[in-house]
């Protein structure tokens, strides 16, 4: 058996017999300390010590072990441990002197004794407990392995639990040089053996003087803004930045307390979104649930989030055979009480929709599958008329024919006075769930947000492309900028607008502040450790067809007012006459199957010119 081994396996014994020692230590120590050290006096006290100390050894070792004193860890003793030391000291020595009063009686005994005892087992027990920690701290385990030069970004309890763990595990393998702190308050102070060296301004200062080669952004707290400020003074030579993820996720045993590389959805600096998990879990729990577009971004993480509240069934449709058998294998090997029912087919295919329909009865409809890509619709209108819009059109017919409980489409910030295709596909599909919405006892309702960051279709993926092609990144615009959310933020609130529906209204996710693509453009390139301009060069390449310089949450015509939830909000439902946006969705099918595009893009502006009340000539 390694040396290691042997002692994790008796370690408790170790603890038990060093504490002993000590109990006997300090009791000895008091008569010596009464009487000062007088050899002659203590020796005709040592009756009354050998006769008295196996009683004191049985009463300590019995109240240290009721208050845990021999199962903690002392390389992380803390106050908390202290006080429980105090506790235990004090409840044994009361105990004690009712026992001698009992067995021996304290006729000849000194009374001053009682009090150097609990004085002297303090400092021992917290002594050498204290001596662990800091030898643990000075000479770590493996501690000859090279550890980088760093710096923690916040001085806060983010950044001093970082610390912690730097100098008790050196697995992490950094030395922690300072901290960088705006507080003018913790400027010049120590925390913990490491002095805060300045402000964000003087990071490269500090960097240089020091030769940092990595740092640690500890501001879990921080808006987006922020983050995207401090990493301007970070854009530094041979220095990596990595982020310690938020507390909540250390504490619930989600993460490590780790640095890791930042990721694009940090740049987002949003809050943790909380849902109403119990409301969620009702309309979910035991269900039969149909997830269109379930290979994408969205659609599979909407699949991930709704099999953590337990459904009967979950349904996949895609046409994308190897992200849906992908998304399979995982939903099974996570979850492998749910059934999970993966289907290739298109959702314009009507005798698809009945046999799924017809064979599984679902409960619950997230239509996710739709064409987003802007430009690229823009080539190709016909395609995106007949999936955006003759695709969803089918869905709701067939939901409603069905009688499915919940039907919620997602929709896009593109749809608000849409000037482009794919816009005005995802507007004409808000028109007929709204109109459908209106005729049926079933609940329709939409969810609008804007760019997922990181997903499949948005500039992110492209970005790290470009940046690790050596360049150029391309910008479309210098003052272009958008709304952008992190999938697991979008999809977590697209389950909570899916039980505030009632039918017809379009929930409108809170997407914090527009952010300018080149800023994000700029971030991507410090992260890669590179510097813009210099190393990585951005291009600006115009708008592309369809675009705009910024996009829109809310149509003029709807009133938003908050919900329960305070990251959503939700819009009156408006007064559609189903049977004319029939009508008027029939001639554009029929446009579509005859492939006229000028005529199918021109039916499109008068549908939402004279239904959408939304529309905004190009």
């Amino acid at each position: 058996m390694k040396s290691a081994d042997f002692i994790i396996k008796y370690r408790r014994y170790f603890i038990i017999i060093v504490n002993l020692l000590l109990i006997v230590l300090s009791y000895i120590t008091s008569f010596f300390i009464r009487f000062e050290f007088n050899l002659e006096i203590v020796k005709n006290y040592w009756d009354i010590i050998l006769i008295t100390l196996p009683l004191l050894i049985a009463v300590k070792l019995m109240v240290f072990n009721y208050f845990g004193l021999f199962s903690g860890l002392w390389r992380y003793v803390s106050i908390d441990d202290l006080w429980r030391m105090i506790k235990a000291n004090s409840v044994s020595t009361v105990i004690f002197i009712l026992a001698m009063v009992f067995f021996h009686g304290l006729i000849g005994f000194p009374r001053s004794i009682f009090i150097l005892d609990w004085i002297l087992s303090l400092i021992f027990l917290g002594g050498i407990r204290l001596m662990a920690r800091s030898l643990r701290e000075i000479f770590p385990p493996s501690y000859t392995l090279p550890r980088k030069r760093a710096l923690i970004i916040g001085a806060g309890q983010a950044g001093i639990l970082m610390l912690k763990e730097c100098k008790t595990n050196p697995k992490v393998g950094l030395n922690i040089i300072g901290f960088i702190d705006d507080d003018p308050v913790k400027r010049g102070k120590i925390i913990h053996g490491v002095k805060v060296l300045g402000g964000r301004e003087e990071i490269p200062e500090v960097v240089s003087k020091y030769e940092i080669e990595e740092i640690i952004l500890a501001i879990p707290s921080a808006k987006g803004e922020v983050i995207r400020n401090i990493l301007s003074y970070c854009q530094l030579p041979n220095v990596k930045v990595k982020i310690i993820p938020g507390l909540h996720k250390i504490i619930s045993g989600e993460l490590e307390v780790k640095p890791r590389e930042i990721k694009p959805e940090d740049l987002l600096g949003r809050e943790e979104v909380l849902i109403f998990e119990e409301e969620v879990r009702s309309y979910l729990r035991e269900k039969r649930i149909l997830v269109t577009g379930a290979g994408g971004s969205i659609g599979s993480e909407i699949c991930r989030q709704i099999a953590n509240f337990k459904p009967k069934q979950l349904l996949l449709i895609d046409h994308n055979e190897n992200d849906l058998y992908f998304l399979e294998v995982e939903l099974k090997r996570k979850y492998p009480n749910i059934e999970i029912v993966p289907i290739i087919g298109d959702i314009k295919d009507i005798r698809l929709l009945k046999q799924i329909f017809s064979k599984y009865l679902p409960h619950i409809v997230f239509h996710s599958a739709a064409y987003k890509h802007v430009p690229l619709m823009e080539k190709n209108p016909i395609v995106a008329v007949q999936n955006n819009i003759i695709g969803t059109r089918n869905l709701i017919y067939a939901a409603d024919h069905y009688k499915v409980e919940r039907f919620v489409l997602i929709s896009t910030d593109k749809a608000v006075r849409p000037n482009s295709v794919m816009g005005m596909t995802k507007r004409i599909a808000e028109i007929i769930l709204q109109a459908k919405a209106k005729k049926s006892k079933n609940k329709f309702m939409a969810v609008r947000f804007g760019n997922v960051i990181g997903s499949k279709g948005s500039v992110v993926p492209l970005f790290k492309k470009q940046i690790e092609e050596g360049g150029p990144v391309t910008v479309t615009h210098p003052e272009a900028k958008r709304y952008f959310m992190s999938v697991k933020e979008a999809v977590a609130l697209i389950l909570q607008a899916g039980i505030i529906g009632q039918g017809g209204e379009i929930f409108i996710l809170d997407m914090g502040e527009q952010i300018k693509i080149i800023d994000l453009a700029k971030n991507l390139i410090i992260l890669s450790g590179l510097k813009p301009y210099e190393e990585i060069s951005i291009e600006f390449i115009g708008l592309r067809p369809g675009e705009k310089l910024s996009e829109e949450l809310f149509l003029e015509t709807e009133k938003d007012n908050a919900t329960k939830h305070d990251k959503i909000y939700i819009t009156k439902p408006e007064n559609f006459n189903l049977s004319r946006v029939r009508r008027q969705i029939k001639e554009l099918e029929r446009l579509t199957n005859l492939w006229r595009e000028e005529e199918v893009i021109k039916k499109m502006e008068e549908i939402i010119s004279s239904l959408g009340n939304g529309w905004n000539q190009k």
